[in-house]
């Protein structure tokens, strides 16, 4: 049989007999070849997992939570306070215990970066550009960290675009950086074919597509002997499922984060990030019931259990409720 046996009286394995032995193995390794930064990891569990359940949870509970991934007590104390200093979190002392919540900046940052996450904005295009002029000034480093990770590329110099008809995002950044006064935002529209070649060369020079389909093939290298375990396996462990959860979504984010999201029309015929969501996005169903159960059964805010996921959640991948999943949990 594939799997091992869980220690009598491990916590962990509460709602599991047997663990499944590849996926152990699997998760062993990728945590012994990648160690993972303590901030960054917090800010994905918080973002994809906290978030839609509250937002808030005891600190003590998500020290034994994350413990499975390599951090001690002592790394997320220090990273939840600096976390909070930079306004990401929040804490409130009830006796003698803290509670961490995401503060309203904190939720819109995830909110924005996850939104690029969960919904494939490639689909549609029908020619919009957004446009960053900024005559006769110079972009703040902090400010032009921010529209790139944005997507924005400089077409010419002092003009960045992206090929997004969406202001919300941007009219945020400039907000958020003091530069809605400083910068001048216009948006245009292709004339002719919306992939005609000097779109295309436009993008090639402007947009390092190359090295970002090296990274989505990578994700899928990494991630494809997990899908077909997962897929083979009756009985999921809510404990494994949470683990491949994060470290399948730290991986996404981190290569989202470098993706411009660039409309289909844009992109290369054979684009390996299409592959690379439709197996996240398959990953995440089959793990979310197990690790949801996980999350309620580790994790408590000062009134008690988590409550439900909110209902933006089921709405993730296109709808994360998957059939198959629910009849095995």
């Amino acid at each position: 049989m594939n799997a091992e046996r869980v220690a009598p009286g491990d916590p962990r394995g509460y709602n599991a007999v047997m663990k499944n032995r590849v996926l152990s193995q699997w998760i062993a390794k990728q945590l012994a070849d990648r160690p993972l930064r303590a901030n960054s990891l917090i800010i994905t569990i918080y973002g994809d997992m906290i978030a839609p359940l509250g937002g808030t949870v005891w600190l003590g509970g998500f020290i034994r939570l994350v413990e499975p991934l390599g951090l001690n007590a002592r790394a997320v104390r220090t990273s939840v306070f600096r976390l909070s200093r930079e306004k990401w979190l929040v804490s409130e002392q009830i006796g003698r215990r803290s509670y961490y919540s995401l503060t309203a900046t904190g939720r819109r940052r995830f909110e924005l970066a996850f939104r690029r996450i969960y919904e494939d904005a490639s689909i549609s295009w029908a020619g919009d550009w957004q446009v960053v002029l900024t005559p006769g000034v110079s972009l703040t480093p902090a400010l032009r960290k921010e529209l790139l990770w944005a997507g924005y590329a400089a077409i010419a110099p002092g003009a960045l675009a992206h090929p997004s008809a969406q202001t919300d995002a941007l009219l945020d950044i400039l907000q958020n950086a003091g530069a809605h006064d400083k910068v001048v935002v216009l948006q245009a529209r292709t004339f002719g074919a919306l992939s005609s070649r000097p779109i295309k060369e436009l993008v090639d020079q402007c947009w390092n597509l190359g090295k970002v389909a090296g990274e989505y093939q990578s994700f899928i290298d990494r991630f494809r002997s997990v899908a077909r375990a997962l897929r083979s396996t009756s009985n999921l462990d809510p404990e494994q499922c949470f683990i491949i959860r994060t470290l399948l979504m730290h991986e996404f984010r981190r290569v989202q984060l470098r993706d411009p999201s660039l409309p289909r029309q844009l992109l290369p015929d054979d684009w390996p990030g299409d592959k690379a969501r439709a197996m996240c996005r398959d990953i995440y169903r089959l793990c979310w019931v197990k690790t949801e159960e996980h999350l309620m059964q580790m994790l408590e805010t000062s009134d008690g259990p988590l409550p439900p996921a909110e209902k933006s959640f089921h709405a993730r991948f296109g709808g994360v409720i998957d059939e198959e999943a629910e009849q095995r949990s």
